[in-house]
């Protein structure tokens, strides 16, 4: 949505659902997994909305919709992409709202070549590297880019929109979560939208071969059922309506899934549906605060407010890093002020204008230093130690056993959690013990628990799925040694301070030059979060805590924590602590907790009205233009400039907002517009198209080209890959969760109550797939793939129903939860150890919501025996050996030392 929109967070909030005329929920079983939101989904068809659910499995989700419909997993984008070509052929887009307010009048490169020329790749492919030269994707600009050294500026931003392979890598094009990607210059346009070359007809022709016929053919999807969804779906958007789309990690975990999120996001685009009540788009966010771990993020490629981490092959300035935003039109262009108030607040006075603001301070990344390539590094020894915090990789990650292995070869490991997870124990309780995989006598890796604080226990604040900062007031002192996550680091901090404040090496100034002076407070001595939460917000020269990032400078005298919530302690009150109830509010609960940017309910709500500033409908009026007062109002804080005029044009040589026109409701991008097309953002083309999974067991039938070109592999012993279509791995799997368990299941198969409501790991099958296999309902039946074999009571439920395909193949499809392991009261395989690790290039997340297996009635071989089931099934599929040296290390490397399991 960063890319499409200009911000990755959900366009709506949660209650705005109950104002939708159709919610399509897709990716995602709301109803278990996010019970509290899910409340106004059934206020809405309470009101008369149409409510759909599109999903491999029936759930309770699907019950109380008004229509399930079956879908094959890893099949969204074509029926999607069906989708958008049914609004385009039958003109049932918002035409006014499309010309204004999209891309779609823009000029795109004539050395631009779709898949549909090519197989199924863009222009710009390199095969050897497996990444994209973007440069074809282009618009073509109003003025020819400058890029001489009569012009350094234009020399510059050439500098910064050249990426080596070690750049791709690194994926910078995550920032665009809060700020739109850069773009070079703003492009031709002909508003006729008959240029051969204008995004509108690009998207035409795109999405021309996503027919009805090809739906079913390669989703499972019959064309009836097809036209109910689309017919329901228009009718519900327009002027008078609006339909709403929900995901969940259902479509993040894919090869593809911010391309499944794309193509969302062009349909509710085409429709209307962006900016407006109960249209949008909601990501739903599994836990109090994943929106905000990735806003102040824990990610190894950005900084807070989504600003991405210098590279070192291409900032060794402060200069060099901000290139690729000065001059350009959108709050992008802003990028030095949010980078500067940044170096500010963690600096202080130590940052200023001759030491370029502290920027060498800031480490820079070299490639990818995702999760999943720093546990191949570990188990490689090129990681020395490791600190996992809220995180349980042995059973919460894919590929378990490459998890474990991981961390059997470290030298140290820090584990904050509340319970002595897995990923705590793995040296002495891991299944590879029993193998022979894993020795606890040769494991050097010293474990350090440290016990956290529960949500109950600490002050502070979540953002959740609708971008909403909520503070939490401490109810109780933790127990025993358990502390928060804000005393760990804050007293970690100030000792090793301490024991480096006489040292002279150049490399300790970034820690010593730290602000790291926050009041303490109760018998633990935490710091006050209060304290922490206004540096975030910022303040200005004065000392009082800022507004808003419209405030932020450039030259050193503002200072944020991070630009996108700076305003939440504006007025130097805690705005996150509002709890003013409903029945006292309108209905946009404004002062309940504090939304970014601005508290700003909706984003893009300038939307909501028309060009020149007045609702599509008096029904959906939200946000409009008054012109007696001068400014935008509503019922909403106006994510606008709040009295740019809808007339205003931008003046010549305009930057930043001041080159956003009176009729650009996508503030955050360089030209204003919603992005139907990207010509920048994303790693694996400016258009989303079909690809099988990774592991797959039919053929890609829309292209030659199988899977997408750009999937980051992790290659290795312990990380084989199913073969796609392959009679030896012949069921698609995919996993979810249970309302009964909470994720990895450290938190809920360690307390009777909940193990007893679902005590035993169990997968779904069909009855036709009990049939072809001999399998039946509570015995055990054994799953196997290149990685392990694990067993599991059988469920033989209709709510798995088998998915008929083109040409007559049938695809059966197993449902896997995830949440046991060998700990805990209720005790299991993991359901993740199945699971190989192939990641999107986009963002480094794991494909574990479709992958193959076979299934076959019984329990599987334990200890030895289990090693060499596996490897027979890998013999029998052609794959290399997945057999490893003693702690996963490589055989060849083991055997000429420790010994080897071979």
């Amino acid at each position: 949505m960063g890319s499409s929109f200009g911000r990755g967070g959900a366009t709506n909030f949660q209650e705005d659902l109950a104002n939708s005329d159709c919610i399509v929920i897709e990716g995602s079983n709301m109803a278990e997994c996010h019970p509290v939101g899910f409340q106004w989904v059934m206020e809405a068809k309470a009101r008369g909305a149409k409510v759909i659910h599109i999903d491999p499995r029936f759930t309770r989700t699907s019950a109380v919709a008004d229509l399930h419909v079956p879908i094959r997993a890893g099949a969204d984008i074509a029926f999607l992409g069906g989708l958008i070509k049914y609004v385009l052929d039958n003109e049932l887009y918002l035409e006014e709202y499309v010309r204004a307010y999209t891309n779609a009048s823009a000029l795109v490169s004539e050395d631009f070549v779709d898949t549909e020329d090519l197989g199924g790749v863009f222009s710009g492919f390199d095969p050897e590297q497996g990444h994209y030269d973007e440069a074809s994707w282009q618009y073509e600009p109003e003025e020819p880019p400058h890029s001489g050294s009569d012009d350094p500026q234009g020399a510059a931003e050439q500098k910064a929109l050249e990426q080596d392979d070690d750049v791709k890598s690194a994926d910078r094009a995550q920032a665009s979560g809060s700020g739109g990607p850069p773009i070079a210059a703003k492009p031709m346009r002909d508003e006729t939208l008959q240029h051969p070359r204008s995004v509108f007809q690009v998207l035409k022709r795109h999405f021309d071969r996503y027919t009805p016929e090809m739906v079913a053919e390669v989703c499972g999807i019959e064309p009836e059922v097809f036209h109910q969804v689309a017919r329901w779906v228009t009718e519900n958007s327009g002027r008078e309506r609006t339909t709403a789309w929900v995901y969940s990690v259902g479509w993040t975990q894919h090869s593809v899934g911010a391309q499944y999120i794309r193509t969302a996001s062009i349909l509710q685009t085409l429709l209307g549906n962006i900016g407006r009540p109960g249209g949008g788009i909601l990501a739903l966010r599994g836990h109090a605060s994943i929106q905000g771990s990735t806003d102040v993020p824990t990610l190894f490629n950005l900084l807070p407010g989504y600003l991405p981490m210098p590279h070192a092959a291409q900032h060794q300035s402060l200069d060099d890093y901000v290139a690729d935003a000065a001059g350009k039109g959108g709050f992008w262009g802003n990028k030095r002020a949010y980078t500067v108030s940044l170096l500010k607040a963690w600096f202080g006075d130590a940052a200023g204008p001759e030491n370029d603001f502290c920027f060498g301070h800031l480490p820079k990344i070299s490639g990818d230093h995702s999760s999943y390539r720093t546990i191949a590094d570990m188990i490689e020894g090129k990681v020395s130690g490791y600190f996992l915090v809220g995180e349980n990789p042995s059973v919460g990650h894919p590929n378990g056993r490459m998890n474990r292995f991981g961390l059997a070869n470290l030298d140290w490991l820090v584990v904050r959690d509340l319970q002595m997870i897995e990923s705590a124990t793995f040296w002495n309780e891991s299944p590879e013990i029993e193998t022979g995989e894993l020795a606890p006598e040769t494991i050097g890796t010293e474990v350090f628990f440290m016990p956290a604080a529960t949500h109950a226990e600490k002050d502070g604040t979540f953002t959740q799925t609708q971008r909403l900062l909520q503070w939490r007031h401490k109810a109780v002192e933790p127990p025993g040694d358990a502390r928060s996550d804000l005393w760990f680091y804050f007293h970690l901090g100030r000792i090793l301070r301490e024991r480096l404040k006489d040292s002279t090496d150049p490399r300790d100034r970034a820690l010593l030059d730290l602000t790291w002076d926050y009041p303490v407070e109760g018998e633990t001595q935490d710091p006050s979060a209060a304290a922490v939460l206004r540096e975030i917000n910022g303040v200005g020269p004065d000392g009082r805590a800022l507004s808003g990032y419209m405030e932020l400078k450039d030259d050193g005298s503002t200072s944020s924590g991070c630009w996108i919530y700076s305003g939440v302690y504006a007025d130097e009150v805690n705005q996150a602590a509002r709890r003013k109830p409903g029945r006292e509010q309108g209905p946009v609960p404004t002062e309940w907790g504090w939304a970014w940017p601005y508290n700003r309910r909706i984003l893009y709500n300038r939307a909501s009205a028309d060009p020149a500033g007045r609702p599509w409908s008096e029904r959906k009026a939200y946000v409009w233009w008054d012109e007696e007062a001068g400014r935008w109002t509503g019922l909403d804080n106006p994510d606008f400039e709040a009295t740019k005029r809808p007339d205003y044009v931008p003046p010549e040589g305009a930057k930043a907002q001041d080159a956003i026109a009176g009729t650009d409701p996508f503030v955050m991008q360089g030209d204003g517009k919603a992005w139907l097309y990207a010509p920048a953002g994303l790693v694996d083309g400016p258009l989303p198209t079909h690809y099988e999974p990774v592991e797959s067991v039919v053929e890609n039938g829309l292209y030659e080209q199988q899977a997408s070109p750009t999937i980051e592999r992790i290659p290795g012993p312990w990380n084989r890959e199913n073969p796609s279509r392959s009679e030896v791995f012949p069921f698609q799997v995919t996993t979810y969760r249970l309302t009964e368990h909470h994720t990895a299941g450290g938190m809920s198969r360690t307390l009777p109550y909940l193990a007893e409501l679902q005590p035993e790991f169990f997968v779904e099958v069909s009855p036709e797939l009990a049939e072809l296999r001999g399998l039946t309902n509570g015995e055990y039946a054994t799953l196997v793939s290149t990685r392990t074999a694990i067993e599991a009571k059988v469920l033989v439920t209709e709510r798995m129903r088998p998915i008929k395909l083109g040409g007559g193949q049938v695809v059966h499809q197993i449902g896997m939860p995830y949440h046991w392991s060998y700990s805990g009261i209720s005790t299991g395989d993991s359901a993740n150890d199945l699971l190989g690790i192939a990641l999107d290039a986009n963002t480094h997340i794991q494909e574990d919501k479709v992958s193959t297996a076979d299934i076959r009635p019984g329990r599987r071989p334990r200890g030895p025996e289990l090693l060499e089931f596996v490897e027979s099934y890998r013999r029998r599929a052609g794959v290399e050996s997945g057999r490893v040296g003693v702690n996963g290390r490589d055989p060849v490397e083991a055997s000429a030392g420790e010994g080897s399991t071979q």
